[in-house]
This record gives C-alpha cells, structure tokens and sequence, in this order.
C-alpha cells in the first residue's frame, strides 16, 4: 500500500465508500480494505459527507459508528486553525476553496501530513505552507 503513517481523507472519498452507486465505489474499496494507515479527517468533511449520503439514514450512522470507533479519526479545529482557513479562503478565492478541503489544508500544516487520499483535482493546486504540493495516494 503505502509507508505512510497517517494519511488525511477528503469527503469525496468517504462518500464514494459509503455509496455503492459511486462511480469510484469499487476503487475506494479497494484502497481502504490495503490501507494500513492512521485515517485523518475533519468535522467539516463529517458534515459534508453526512449531507451527501442523506436521506439514507442506515449509511450515515455505519459512517457515525466507524468514526465511533477510530476506523478514521475527526481532528478538532482550535481557534488558530480558524485563522488559516481564512487566509486560505482568501488565497484560494478563485477556486473557491470550500470550508472542509480548507481545514484539510490547516490540518495538514498543524499536524504536518502531507499525504492526502482524495478525488478531488483542487488538492493538485491547493499548497501547504504556501509552497508544498500534498502527496495524493489515491489516483485513479
């Protein structure tokens, strides 16, 4: 799989796990099942994932219960965190980068990761650091 220890996680592939109808279902799949490494996400992609599986309330709450039990892990955002999602939200305004790939970038930068597993092309452009291309360990 990969050597790397910890490795954040976009919504977009969590709601291609969690949605069989996904085109990307069966890839995601395959990705998570030869993973062996610490699984990072945010609150703000909990809700965006929460909201894209909707109104399947039995898929929610297997995402709730593998949060529940540390299959991924939600880092909170402190308030510094905050501070940085702003001045991304400025910096990639012509994007615009949406809140839950804005505090992947903060995370990533206080808990230096810089391995991301996403389907989500904007994180070729988005930089930690201001300088740092993120590490995507999901291609398809």
């Amino acid at each position: 799989m990969t050597d790397y220890s910890i490795i954040l996680v976009d919504s977009s592939l969590l709601i291609a796990f969690y949605n069989a109808a996904d085109n990307y279902h069966s890839q995601v799949r395959d990705f998570f099942a030869r993973c062996t490494s610490d699984l990072v996400t945010t609150v703000g992609c909990v809700t965006e994932v929460m909201y894209f599986l909707a109104p399947n309330s039995r898929v929610q709450n297997e995402f709730l219960l593998h949060l529940a039990t540390h299959v991924y892990e939600c880092e909170s955002l402190l308030p510094q965190d905050f501070t940085r999602i702003a001045e991304l939200n400025a910096q990639y305004a012509d994007l615009p980068g949406d809140f839950a790939d804005l505090s992947l970038i903060a995370i990533s930068e206080r808990l230096d990761i810089s391995a991301i597993a996403t389907l989500d092309k904007d994180f070729d452009i988005y930089r930690r650091y201001r300088r740092q291309s993120f590490e995507r360990v999901f291609r398809l």
